[in-house]
């Protein structure tokens, strides 16, 4: 309940300025070529992300009024968006999204190894093996989860290995800070990994998609090119949560990680629990060779646990709803910035006349990284990669143009809202949107530019 105190006087003090700010941004672009609805959503946007960064209210109240401003504001029949009686419905829709169903089966997943103990006996066997300095143990951390996001959704991976990592938190001295470095180090390990192969992410299918015709990217060629920049990444991140978070131990005691179980299920429910949670690891893992989307592949532990009475309706009613409303806020947000023609005229902003090719694509990918902070990464992909492939064919080099926008939207990484990873570690409570922040930035920043350089030396 923490989580939900705030100081009244701050919190009128910040919506006060987040206001003013949508305000003018609404206001400036009253001349423009921007339609009604595009500029009533540059508001709600505008608004949100204020919002979101100043923590002045909770994050998944921010979500519920962008969802609730949409439906009031564009749904409404015959004004400046909507259409028809039922347009409204598509700002509510994503409360349903296949998405919202992945996090859903990866809590109840993460719900029921907690329970029986399955996530701390995890814990135990990683911790076993990279010993117990917490420089290692966050390296081993940060390496399994970025391993497992080569070939799972980032989502899938952060879910696992946060279940895994938080019991840690209660093996670490009152106010020690390690356990943000934890955190984050799998949410930003599972959104870098993203980049790492084909079937990583969304927008490395969509730029692959695109670049069939002109050139086509295998999934070795793939590798090559997105590996390296996301290994440095990863580098540089882990060097800088051990800097910033400092443990304030030397050693951390790994027996009492799979210690102290008093909630222990029968054997034969215990034994469900690692079989299913294995089965689900291995569908989601092999999705390319069966076909089943990993969304339903989540309904496999939501549909077994309930019905063998492993979670009970108690252990449902703990899984962090807030979560999924706060994501499913961001993919109403995501959507109406597309479909209102916002996210197009915010790209036609930019001056690509006459500028080189190396600053062009720099523009892209970077561009590519704000849009990614506060719509889904899926979004912003599918509108800047088409303008890769055009910047990219007038001088030849379709593939060093068009990857490097793909990768960089796995780097918008400073909201909660930026990513599933982000959101899910936001949601234990042990990390602020100022952490986020933060160490988002840097990636920001970092990731376009070394994946531009290195894409236009091998590419």
């Amino acid at each position: 309940m923490q989580r939900l105190e705030f100081s009244s006087t701050a919190a009128v003090l910040k919506i006060s300025v987040c206001l003013s700010l949508a305000a003018v941004a609404f206001w400036a672009t009253g001349g423009s070529s921007l339609s009604e609805a595009a500029r009533y959503t540059l508001f709600i946007l505008t608004l949100a992300a204020g919002m979101w960064a100043s923590e002045a209210i909770p994050a998944f109240a921010v979500a519920l009024m962008v969802i609730g401003l949409q439906i009031a504001i564009l749904g409404r029949p015959g004004g400046v968006y909507s259409e028809h009686a039922d347009d409204w419905m598509q700002f509510s829709a994503t409360l349903g999204s296949p998405l919202i169903w992945l996090f859903f089966g990866g809590f109840v997943l993460a719900a029921a190894a907690d329970k029986t103990g399955l996530n701390r006996a995890i814990a135990n066997q990683i911790l076993q093996r990279v010993g117990t300095r917490p420089a290692a143990i966050l390296a081993g951390t940060m390496a399994v989860t970025f391993v497992f996001s080569l070939f799972i959704s980032n989502t899938a991976a952060a879910t696992m290995m946060i279940a895994v990592m938080l019991p840690l938190a209660r093996t670490l001295p009152p106010g020690d800070r390690f356990i943000k470095a934890l955190l984050l180090g799998v949410a930003f390990s599972a959104s870098v990994g993203g980049m790492g192969t084909v079937i990583a992410s969304p927008p490395n299918a969509i730029a692959a998609g695109a670049l069939r015709d002109v050139d086509s990217i295998d999934f070795f060629r793939w590798m090559i090119a997105a590996a390296p920049p996301a290994v440095a990444l990863i580098l540089i991140s882990y060097a800088y949560l051990l800097c910033r978070y400092r443990p304030t131990v030397k050693h951390i005691d790994i027996g009492r990680v799979a210690g102290g179980d008093a909630r222990l299920l029968p054997l034969w429910r215990r034994l469900l629990v690692m079989i299913v949670f294995v089965m689900t690891v291995l569908l989601w893992i092999t999705q390319s060779l069966h076909g089943i989307p990993a969304t339903v592949v989540s309904f496999l532990p939501i549909c077994v646990f309930c019905t063998a009475g492993v979670l009970n309706s108690d252990d449902i009613c703990t899984i962090r709803w807030d979560v999924l409303l706060l994501i499913a806020g961001g993919l109403s947000l995501g959507l109406a910035v597309t479909q209102t023609g916002l996210a197009q005229w915010l790209v036609g902003l930019l001056p690509l006349q006459g500028l080189p090719n190396l600053a062009v694509v720099l523009l892209l990918t970077y561009l590519t990284v704000v849009l990614s902070n506060v719509m889904s990464n899926t979004a912003a992909a599918n509108i800047l990669v088409p303008i890769g492939v055009v910047v990219g064919a007038s001088v030849g080099a379709e593939a060093a143009t068009v990857v490097p926008v793909a990768l960089s939207a796995s780097a918008g990484l400073c909201l909660p809202i930026s990513s599933p990873p982000n959101a899910i570690a936001y949601a234990t409570g042990f990390v602020s949107s100022r952490d986020l922040i933060q160490c988002g930035l840097l990636i920001g920043v970092l990731a376009p530019l070394l994946s531009t350089l290195w894409c236009a030396l091998v590419l």
